[in-house]
């Protein structure tokens, strides 16, 4: 399993490098020992009905247990994960360090708007090109709400950083709309690229993640945060704290969706969440604990912060075992 998981990170940066609702300072430079590491990679209640299913779902799909691959000293129920289904990886390894039903197929609500961005970026678009979200952006699924009325211009650049920071959906859907060949094109795209990356379990239907039937499995979002890492503009946007843009006159302030981004505590190279009531809070991100790039993907947790306990949980699981190792490395 491990050389499988190795060889496909393998393929991810090859192919990258020929290539819910839930903007911008950019981050300080890694230090020294990052950049070598860089070197190597480049609030609704659900109905019974929906999470009955969900939850059979995920029992159906991956019969197995919480597990730690490796010598790591705390057991899976020593960690107290909420998600249901979790992958922790050291990047540059490839080595998998714990997992919880990573092959579950399961919709994965916003953490979509990261495919969103590879495809938008792929076609090397104009970013400063003016966009006008329309009534064909507005959320008739879900109902979801919108500061971007209808009206509203901003660049393409300012679109992916509220897609990507904020989860802004009508920023997601005019990104895919403005795509050459429009919203079925792009959609298309979207399913090649997974393709390409070797994502076999992942599906998508729309550009936001509005849609339950876009579906993956933690086993392929690492490959995908893995891949989107690859993007600066990505890491850039999905990192910011905040963002002002001007929408019918007025300044109008954007936050992360993630907390952790302005945590001190935390040195996050990209982040995603996502939430819709059939994929519970979501939660992916590449991360740095003790000067090592992990990714972290978190699927399907229902308590208002309990996405954020679990990575804090998974934070301090590793870097109390790095801190007692002799050899220091996982």
């Amino acid at each position: 399993m491990k050389k499988a998981l190795i060889a496909a990170l393998t393929i991810v940066s090859l192919s990258c490098a020929h290539a819910h609702a839930e903007t911008a300072t950019p981050k300080k430079k890694p230090v020294a020992a990052k950049k070598a590491a860089n070197s190597k990679v480049a609030a609704k209640t659900p109905s019974t009905s929906k999470t009955t299913a969900r939850k059979s779902h995920i029992k159906q799909a991956s019969a197995q247990r919480d597990r730690i691959v490796g010598d790591l000293p705390l057991s899976a129920a020593s960690l107290g994960l909420h998600s249901s289904a979790v992958l922790v990886m050291d990047q540059v390894s490839g080595s998998v360090l714990y997992e919880k039903n990573a092959n579950a197929v399961v919709p994965i609500a916003s953490i979509t708007k990261l495919m969103t961005a590879m495809v938008s970026l792929d076609a090397q678009p104009d970013l400063y090109e003016l966009m006008t979200i329309s009534e064909e952006d507005v959320d008739t699924l879900k109902g979801t709400r919108s500061r971007l009325k209808v009206g509203t211009q901003l660049t393409r650049e300012e679109m992916l950083r509220l897609a990507l920071m904020s989860s802004e959906n009508r920023a997601a859907s005019a990104l895919g709309r403005y795509y050459p060949g429009g919203r079925s094109a792009f959609i298309a795209a979207m399913n090649r690229k997974a393709a390409a990356l070797g994502l076999h379990d992942t599906r998508f239907e729309d550009s936001t993640g509005l849609t339950s039937a876009n579906v993956s499995s933690a086993r392929d979002l690492v490959k995908m945060v893995a891949a989107a890492h690859q993007y600066p503009l990505i890491r850039e946007f999905s990192t910011s704290t905040g963002y002002e843009v001007m929408v019918d006159g007025r300044v109008q302030s954007f936050h992360n969706t993630n907390s952790l981004v302005s945590n001190s505590a935390w040195d996050i190279g990209l982040s995603k969440t996502g939430f819709i009531n059939e994929a519970g809070k979501c939660l992916v991100m590449q991360a740095w604990f003790n000067q090592k790039p992990m990714i972290i993907v978190l699927l399907d947790s229902w308590g208002k912060m309990t996405r954020i306990g679990d990575a804090n949980r998974i934070k301090k699981w590793v870097e109390h075992y790095a801190h007692n190792s002799k050899s220091n490395t996982i």
